[in-house]
């Protein structure tokens, strides 16, 4: 029997307006959500459409931005790092603890060159991150177990340095980047764009991205057809320590001071960003675009439940039933995609 033959043999494959939502719906969500939550705010709220705010959520999405680069590459591979908040605390700690402090900050720290801090504090998240790498890949430490652990290492060294006290300077460069505008940009826009930017390039264009999805996608067939997935997991792990890192520094900055549990809320926003937007919790689908999408859902939402004067504790309340929403849509589209292509395949 000829090939053509063959494919003629086949049922129809079950394509369309029904297939398209089954396989997008992932994707399609996140989309309509940002879409209804800003046209309720902007009736909600007349100061809410405004230029300077646009701005305002840009700046206050930043640092959750940086953070969610690295958790992206990292659920991509169908693992998890529950360490980005407390290796962003750490890294933002620890360059303020090698910064010279006011006579008044009661911290025995060591002041060096401001390059010698920042350099040291990029040390030590990628340091964080290589072992949190080797726990996972060569200990065979499961990353949620191993990412468990590296939160508490990671609040022990902040714990360890500022010892309950609040520090203040951070060299020149992390004040500028963190801080402060250029021609009414704020750097710190400008460094979560750029990181995005570059995150979605590593991921569409490289080897290496596409091999994150073919060790998310399928990590079996990843190993046969000659992928190094330990390696793969690894660099995931040790891209979002440094993510995180250098969101603690700019963080310490932005916020204008450096202390124990600043960035605790972070992971859960850097968690929800991720998965609000789209990409799978099953690791394979999803990316940089995704994440975006999260992030304006998530900014919109904060900043305009602050416009609405809305209670702080149904806030909290509000944001949760929205992540809860995102997981169970995250669950189900997976499973209409894969009823979908498995009928196509029939």
């Amino acid at each position: 029997m000829s090939s053509t033959e063959t494919t003629l043999d086949r049922p129809s494959a079950p394509r369309g307006l029904g297939f398209f939502l089954k396989n997008q719906l992932r994707n399609i969500a996140p989309f309509l959500t940002l879409l209804a939550l800003v046209v309720f705010f902007s009736f909600a709220s007349p100061s809410f459409a405004t230029v300077g705010n646009v701005w305002n959520i840009l700046q206050q999405i930043s640092v959750t931005a940086i953070i969610a680069v690295g958790l992206t590459f990292v659920i991509l591979t169908a693992e998890i790092d529950l360490s980005v908040a407390a290796v962003a605390n750490a890294t933002g700690i620890v360059v303020a603890f090698f910064t010279l402090q006011d006579a008044s900050v009661n911290i025995a720290n060591l002041p060096l060159p401001g390059p010698a801090a920042v350099l040291l504090a990029l040390m030590t998240c990628g340091a964080l991150g290589l072992v949190t790498a080797v726990g996972v890949t060569r200990i065979g430490i499961p990353s949620f177990i191993m990412t468990l652990a590296m939160m508490q290492i990671a609040a022990g060294v902040c714990a360890l340095l500022v010892r309950g006290q609040i520090a203040y300077s951070v060299p020149d460069i992390i004040v500028t980047l963190g801080s402060r505008s250029i021609g009414g940009v704020p750097w710190i826009v400008i460094v979560a764009a750029t990181t995005l930017l570059v995150a979605h390039l590593v991921l569409t264009y490289t080897r290496f991205g596409r091999y994150v999805y073919m060790v998310g996608g399928n990590r079996e067939a990843a190993e046969y057809s000659g992928v190094n997935v330990r390696l793969i997991i690894g660099a995931v792990m040790v891209i979002s320590a440094m993510c995180s890192g250098l969101a603690g520094m700019l963080g310490v900055a932005y916020f204008g001071s450096a202390q124990q549990n600043e960035f605790d809320s972070y992971l859960l926003d850097a968690i929800a960003a991720v998965v609000v937007g789209g990409t799978s919790l099953f690791g394979g689908r999803g990316g940089i675009g995704n994440t975006i999408v999260g992030l304006f859902v998530l900014g919109v939402l904060n900043n305009g439940l602050d416009h609405v004067n809305i209670d702080s504790f149904l806030k909290i309340l509000i944001r949760g039933l929205i992540l809860l929403a995102a997981l169970v849509i995250n669950v189900y589209a997976e499973r209409l995609r894969t009823a979908a292509h498995g009928a196509r395949a029939g």
